[in-house]
């Protein structure tokens, strides 16, 4: 008798796939209950080179159908809209998932009918597919003709929509989409600014996730195009736990430089000349090895941002310092008042500064400005009044004068003729050395207008943490002397104006 397990060995999978495939029960069986072998055998014709590990990760994503939020993220050319986008589409509805309507969504109505020409034609001139699983009809009449598949033997429909589209409410029959997926819905352009990012972030929370039901899948498929991006802000929230999901990512080099796909990549030499070939390095570091690439004209880059917490700080707690960058009008297209609160402990070498969360950043009258003033300062007194250092410009002087007849220390910071950038470069290194340190929450907004001086709208609350970083910063200096205060000992070193100690400080 042969040993059954030696015949298995001695089989090859190239020879096992072909026998399935001169079979159409078996055929139909086996694609039905995997993707890859749905892949492999109705798309092979896409498959150019061996599929490599992270291709296959792909496909077992797809698979899981317990995972109700995907987001991958893989190099240009590694084939995740061919397996995701095309391949997955179809095997939702053809295979054991049973999907009744998937929606692709797109950046752009010129992506969407590219990928409705690819899925329409794998319908019609794939004869295996078509003799296994069709027929298949591309719908009559109505507002998604053009744009919409129909499996009349599942009751099924894929359709493809582009971001611009209204899709509030579709359906299919009584199906609401069962499976969403989004491909590169964004660019540079939407990623550039945050009221793009927010419009986006928005327009998903809003118009997407609502199209679905409890069972509803959504997959995102994609590349990394700024830090602060609906990819990241995803991939956040799921390390955060805040929602289920799985955020994969698959460079072409990974760090220790091997390759993802070495069956296509076969020596260094193939990388180089693909790189030789992409010519923008920018391009190469952000498409191929997905390294977000700060933009040349930054101040402060991302990888400079420490985080730190002040409750560890073994050194003197000195001294706190609220920014203040006031604004004029209210209406919504304005700047807004910011309020950013900076903590320093430590002299010199040691100085430590930690900015604290939830800085204020918004409109507010007179009144308002003053009485939020009041309360950050109320909150951060312990031995004495926070300084408040108020962006002295027209009107703003007459806050300054009203906060110091109501006792509490303010000073006036006149900017002159130095812009912004200057400004921020000025103490920049601060942030790169680990000076000053973030909150790990609570400080996003503040975060993203120091990356983006000069790309976002609106950057108020950059003035108002320069103000009270660089106070702080030209203030240190060696201990001198000691005074004495209510009958404790104290450190007397701000002296950026001379300040006379009153019982009420």
């Amino acid at each position: 008798m042969k040993n059954p397990k030696k015949k298995s060995e001695s089989e090859n999978p190239v020879e096992v796939l072909e026998a399935i495939t001169k079979d159409p029960a078996v055929r139909r069986a086996v694609t039905r209950e995997s993707h890859a072998l749905f892949f492999s055998i109705y798309l092979h014709h896409y498959i150019k080179y061996p599929m490599a590990e992270f291709q296959k990760n792909i496909l077992r994503i797809t698979e899981d159908a317990s995972n109700k939020l995907a987001c991958i993220v893989a190099f240009r050319g590694s084939a995740k809209s061919t397996l995701v986008t095309l391949s997955y589409s179809l095997w939702a509805i053809l295979g054991v998932q049973r999907k009744k309507f998937v929606l692709i969504v797109c950046q752009t109505q010129a992506q969407a009918k590219q990928h409705m020409t690819n899925l329409r034609h794998e319908l019609e001139q794939n004869k295996l597919l078509k003799s296994d699983l069709g027929p298949f009809q591309e719908e009559t009449g109505g507002e998604w003709a053009m744009s919409s598949l129909v499996f009349k033997n599942m009751d099924a429909r894929i359709s493809i929509a582009s971001v611009d589209q209204s899709i509030r409410g579709i359906r299919h029959n009584e199906h609401r989409p069962d499976l969403i997926i989004l491909d590169d819905i964004e660019d540079l352009n939407s990623t550039k600014t945050m009221e793009s990012r927010n419009k986006t972030f928005e327009w998903f929370t809003r118009e997407i996730f609502p199209l679905g039901d409890l069972g509803t899948r959504t997959i995102l498929v994609g590349n990394l195009l700024h830090e602060d991006s609906l990819m990241m802000r995803l991939r956040r929230k799921i390390e955060d736990e805040e929602i289920k999901g799985t955020f994969q990512w698959f460079p072409l080099l990974n760090e220790d430089g091997t390759c993802s796909w070495p069956e296509k990549f076969t020596s260094p030499g193939v990388i180089g000349e693909l790189r030789q070939g992409v010519a923008n390095e920018l391009a190469w570091q952000q498409e191929y090895l997905l390294n977000i690439v700060s933009d040349s004209s930054r101040v402060v880059w991302p990888e400079w941002i420490q985080y730190g917490d002040e409750s560890l700080e073994e050194q003197e707690h000195l001294h706190t310092v609220i920014g203040v960058d006031l604004a004029i009008s209210e209406r919504d297209t304005a700047d807004c008042t910011a309020m950013v609160v900076a903590r320093a402990y430590g002299r010199m070498e040691n100085l430590r500064i930690y900015i604290q969360p939830n800085p204020v950043n918004a409109r507010l009258p007179f009144p308002e400005t003053r009485k939020r003033l009041e309360e950050l300062s109320a909150a951060f007194t312990k031995d004495r009044k926070p300084l408040l250092l108020i962006e002295e410009v027209g009107f703003q002087a007459a806050l300054v004068q009203e906060m110091k007849l109501r006792g509490y220390r303010a000073e006036g910071v006149k900017v002159g003729a130095s812009d912004k950038r200057s400004r921020l470069a000025l103490i920049s290194h601060l942030i790169q050395d680990g000076t000053v340190r973030f909150p790990k929450k609570g400080a996003e907004l503040l975060i993203t207008q120091i990356l983006g001086l000069g790309i976002e709208r609106h950057d108020d609350l950059v003035d108002a943490f320069v103000h009270a970083v660089q106070y702080i910063k030209s203030n240190d200096r060696p201990l001198q002397k000691v005074i004495w205060i209510g009958g404790e000992r104290r450190p007397d070193f701000l002296q950026y104006k001379p300040i006379k100690w009153t019982d009420k400080w």
